[in-house]
């Protein structure tokens, strides 16, 4: 058996195997999120933002809203059905993340769709989609990871960091997210 805390391993060898048309891409984005996305302000003009992400690939739905500091990495990686993304949201959608009908991405959120093979010494980038389902809500700094599926009504708690998929209508919480209860609709009168 080798001693793992004497082996070093050379992790130069990372080679960033996406194809040069992404990077491409990537780049004349970021231009355009500098200088005509970031630089829209105010709610009047979050229909110029979603121009924007539909000309760059975005799939949106009905009444979709995407504050001016949100980050996304791919816009064509991206698909959101009536619904929002607030403040200092990040869409590290290096793969797919779809967001579902009503729900709701709240501010600090951080979606990550890539990571590394930390397995192999060349340190390959993976991914996996993240689905976040319909009348979910992903409350305020939480973290949820790659490949992970949100399912519908589920409540990510604040703060919360989510690895594995979520049970529909189920309320989680803290690092790892765990269960902690089942959510349960109360009909109101009005």
């Amino acid at each position: 058996m080798i001693e793992q805390e004497n082996i070093i391993v050379d992790l130069t060898r990372y080679r960033n195997r996406l194809p040069l048309r992404n990077k491409f891409a990537r780049a004349l984005w970021n231009v355009v999120y500098c200088l005509f996305f970031r630089t829209a302000p105010f709610s009047l003009l979050n229909g110029w933002r979603i121009f924007l992400l539909r000309c760059f690939g975005a799939k949106l739905k009905g009444k979709v809203t995407v504050h001016h500091t949100v980050r996304i990495w791919a816009p064509w990686n991206l698909e959101m059905d009536t619904t929002g993304l607030t403040k200092d949201v990040v869409c590290y959608n290096v793969d797919r993340i779809t967001i579902g009908y009503c729900a709701v991405i709240s501010e600090g959120v951080y979606l990550c769709t890539a990571s590394h093979d930390i397995t192999s010494s060349n340190h390959p980038l993976i991914t996996a989609p993240i689905c976040v389902g319909s009348q979910a809500w992903v409350a305020t700094g939480a973290f949820v990871g790659m490949g992970v599926t949100i399912g519908q009504g589920v409540v990510v708690g604040a703060r919360g960091c989510v690895f594995k998929d979520v049970e529909p209508w189920t309320v989680v919480g803290g690092n790892p997210a765990q269960f902690i209860k089942k959510r349960i609709i109360k009909e109101v009168d009005l």
